[in-house]
């Protein structure tokens, strides 16, 4: 028996645009008319063998016996007589596999091999998707909206969508459908309803995957990024280090006229991107990472992994940053325990100080370039006027903690309603979604 042509043509549409290879279509229907012819014509036991050509898909079916003296069973058993008639060289023990009548097969296209057929390429089309998503996660994916819900949007990616939980949105950040934006994939589970791609557009990862992309330097490996730490929509800082001098590692982020940094922060709806430079001695890592503050002062106590620091009085709330954003992202991304202090305060406190001309020179050690993105403007000096100065509260915080990258941001934002963002994300209209499309 052969499969007709549009069979064929189908196998092909299978294995290319779904991934599906011939081989296991074969093997499925292989096992669907073995199952089949088994429960209509044999009995479970029975042994069964079936043969399809791969070229033409043409389809042969063999019954298997025992040769034994005497026949008990029909269908497991053949007389040794009635096997010799086949095959002269049979002896008692042989098998003989006698060919099925091509009518058989009419009978046997029934509803049962269909639905069998059917579900082992389901099972191979999921097995197929999820191995082909599974090696995405932790990358960047380009993907367009397809739809957006209030708890989450679905992102199409090719073969199938991804699921973009509302907690996973940028704040304030609307999409559309028909959008195309880059996520990051963070999971890929493989359940019995079938594969489920979970992408992000607040992962810190994100971040250092866009600059990946758009920085050769860092591709190739010769710029590094150390660490990346974010509050989604507002502001990232991000570390990065050349083991080269003669290669500048912000110069290489900021690109000729700020392009790279220009297209990173395009991509996150004009989220601010501090970029400085990378120090194996904590005290440089740490003044640079507040800046843009000025620090006189790093005072590191090994054993508490901690540091004072100490900045100028009319510093502190530069240092500090609205609702103490900037010495938190310092503390995330230097992953030191940090307390920051004004003169006064340190003065106060009987805190010891360098002369003012070890300050100066120790301040000039400590500082390094910080490039500061956003949309509108990527060169803008951020070190408040005077008047700006006075007219901002400054709000003294208890030390900081140590943050791990998996701890969850322990601010809340004034105009989002985040709890929303705690509920469970329920796959059940993900998957009905698909399922209809």
């Amino acid at each position: 028996m052969s499969i007709s042509k549009k069979i064929i043509e189908a196998l092909d549409v299978l294995e290319n645009e779904r991934g599906i290879s011939k081989q296991v279509v074969i093997d499925a229907l292989t096992e669907a008319l073995e199952k089949s012819y088994k429960k209509n014509y044999m009995c479970p036991e029975a042994n069964v063998r079936v043969e399809i050509n791969p070229k033409n898909f043409s389809i042969v079916l063999y019954e298997i016996r025992e040769v034994v003296d005497d026949v008990n069973d029909e269908d497991l058993e053949v007389s040794l007589e009635e096997a010799r008639e086949v095959d002269p060289r049979k002896n008692i023990g042989d098998t003989l596999e006698t060919m099925v009548s091509p009518e058989v097969f009419g009978r046997l296209a029934t509803s049962q091999v269909k639905q069998i057929l059917r579900q082992k390429i389901r099972e191979a089309e999921k097995e197929a998707l999820y191995n082909e998503y599974a090696d995405k996660k932790d990358e960047i994916i380009t993907g367009i909206v397809d739809r957006v819900e209030p708890r989450f949007a679905i992102i199409n990616i090719g073969k199938t969508g991804a699921l973009l939980p509302v907690s996973h949105q940028i704040p304030g950040e609307q999409l559309k459908e028909g959008q195309s934006i880059k996520v990051y994939v963070t999971d890929v589970e493989n359940s019995t309803k079938g594969t489920h791609v979970n992408v992000s557009r607040t992962d810190p990862q994100l971040v250092k995957r866009l600059f990946e992309l758009e920085v050769p330097e860092i591709f190739e490996g010769t710029v590094e990024i150390k660490s990346v730490s974010r509050e989604a929509g507002e502001r990232t800082k991000i570390a990065v280090y050349a083991q080269n001098d003669n290669i500048d590692p912000i110069g290489a982020c900021v690109g000729p006229k700020g392009t790279r940094v220009r297209n990173v922060v395009e991509e996150l709806n004009g989220e601010m991107i501090d970029i400085i430079e990378y120090s194996e001695d904590p005290k440089v890592f740490i003044s640079n990472a507040l800046s843009p503050a000025t620090v006189i002062n790093v005072i590191i106590d090994e054993e508490e992994h901690s540091a004072i620091v100490i900045v100028p009085d009319n510093q502190l709330s530069l240092a500090i940053g609205k609702r103490g954003q900037n010495a938190r992202l310092a503390v995330r991304l230097t992953k030191w325990k940090i307390d920051i202090k004004s003169v006064s305060e340190a003065i106060e406190e009987g805190i010891a100080m360098s002369s003012q001309e070890e300050e100066t020179t120790e301040q000039e050690d400590l500082t390094s370039p910080v490039v500061q993105a956003d949309e509108e403007d990527f060169w803008e000096d951020t070190t408040p006027s005077e008047s700006e100065e006075e007219e901002e509260e400054v709000v003294k915080p208890e030390p900081l903690p140590i943050y791990d990258d998996d701890e969850e941001e322990d601010y809340e934002y004034e105009d989002d309603e985040l709890s929303k963002y705690d509920e469970e994300i329920d796959y059940d209209a993900y998957d009905e979604y698909y399922d209809e499309n």
